[in-house]
């Protein structure tokens, strides 16, 4: 949604309650009045769009406990902690960031980790490149070649999100996909450094009993 830089004569009385509210939302002072007037004339804002979508994930994940989430109000990305059980107990983040101007990729997650411990860095790189390898395999076909890409460097992996080929997923969709999505991975990344699966053919039993849990691919 394109913004453009209008003139607006406004009582001060009002503008200092503006800037008020718009300091308690986190906010700054354009950014609450484009939410007012849209919310008055019936207006999804890119903004709301994503804030509505971010409301499902946190009641979603907030119901599975032990993570910690973050979001502000007209923010575009949301953050999860996840504690790892791993020796001094390190936490590694989901960050959530979904894009104004969606086109092939809508958002995409960031998985954020800081460790000095070489065993946990090989650890996590193995479970990525198994985590890709399932996705190259039973989905990348769903979607646009190129929707889904990766990266892992520095204390990070990433990937794009995107709905798959001639779908339209609404709000209460795209919430949930993602909220399964980063649950789904966030366990079986624990089981996996825990040992928990004996050969890669066990992570990808768990991966497909997801994949057929009739969960919305993102």
């Amino acid at each position: 949604m394109k913004k453009t830089m209008y003139s607006l004569m406004l009582a001060e009385d009002v503008v200092r309650a503006v800037d008020r509210l718009a300091a308690e939302k986190h906010t700054n002072r354009s950014n609450l009045i484009n939410q007012i007037l849209a919310d008055y004339v019936s207006l999804t804002t890119p903004e709301k769009h994503v804030q509505n979508i971010f409301e499902i994930v946190e009641d979603y994940i907030g119901k599975i406990g032990g993570y910690m989430l973050y979001s502000q109000p007209n923010d575009m990305t949301m953050s999860i902690k996840s504690p790892l059980q791993y020796h001094y107990r390190p936490t590694i983040r989901y960050e959530v960031e979904m894009y104004r101007t969606p086109k092939e990729t809508i958002g995409q997650l960031k998985i954020i980790y800081r460790t000095q411990s070489a065993e946990l860095l090989v650890g996590l790189t193995r479970f990525f490149k198994i985590w890709m390898q399932l996705e190259n395999i039973y989905i990348k076909r769903f979607f646009s070649p190129g929707a889904i890409e990766y990266g892992i460097e520095n204390g990070r992996f990433t990937r794009t999100f995107a709905v798959p080929n001639d779908s339209d997923y609404s709000e209460e969709q795209i919430g949930n996909a993602i909220s399964r999505y980063i649950a789904t991975f966030d366990e079986m990344l624990k089981n996996f450094l825990a040992g928990k699966y004996s050969a890669t053919e066990e992570i990808e039993r768990r991966y497909l009993a997801y994949l057929n849990s009739g969960v919305q691919l993102i």
